[in-house]
């Protein structure tokens, strides 16, 4: 199933997101994918919006970043 344009947008910005969270928390790609205990070419896909990610790893993300899901989410799309 293909996503619209603005599902697509949605996923890019939910991506930018994260890594604009990391990076304020000085956090390397490498060292999320490990504490995801998820390979960092999946990591490169979600932060990329190339993939859209489920809830549960929204959920990884968030607790890894010591952050609320919300706060994932908490962008202008």
């Amino acid at each position: 199933m293909s996503l619209t344009k603005e599902e697509q947008n949605f996923i890019k910005k939910l991506g930018k997101n994260i890594v604009a969270i990391r990076e304020k928390k000085e956090i390397k790609q490498k060292e999320l994918s490990d504490l995801l205990d998820m390979d960092d070419g999946s990591l490169r896909r979600i932060e990329s919006g190339r993939t859209n990610p489920t809830t549960t790893t929204l959920l990884k993300v968030a607790k890894a970043l010591e952050i609320s899901v919300s706060e994932l989410l908490d962008f202008d799309y």
